[in-house]
């Protein structure tokens, strides 16, 4: 059996991959296990960092309003570092999964496709 390209040519069709045997492969369970590894980890430390500055916030209004400089205090620099640790984890996500998940994840890909996974 084939199928029609937009550029009018024919292609034979592909079988569909079994995805249960593609999930428990060792290769998977292995990225899997790389991913969590990584992203667990760094979203339980983001998510504390979180409710520590909305109970600082709640139960601590004096301390988050000691003054820094002029107008600026302890508050509104916390505040503002939940941007810039937002902005980090992203980067150090994204090098992350360039150098350790994606290589592995492109070859599971392509075994995939080649069929022999």
């Amino acid at each position: 059996m084939s199928t029609e390209t937009p550029s009018g040519k024919t292609e034979p069709e592909r079988a569909q991959p079994d995805w249960e045997t593609v999930q428990a492969s060792p290769e998977f369970q292995a990225l899997r296990s790389r991913l969590r590894r990584f992203v667990f980890p760094v979203a339980a430390a983001f998510l504390t960092w979180y409710l520590a500055y909305v109970l600082l916030a709640s139960y601590a209004p004096a301390f988050m309003a000691i003054p820094v400089v002029g107008a600026i205090n302890i508050g509104l620099i916390l505040g503002l570092l939940q941007f810039v640790s937002t902005f980090a984890i992203t980067t150090w996500y994204v090098r992350w999964a360039d150098k350790r998940f994606d290589p592995h994840a492109t070859a599971i890909r392509e075994e995939i496709e080649g069929g022999t996974l």
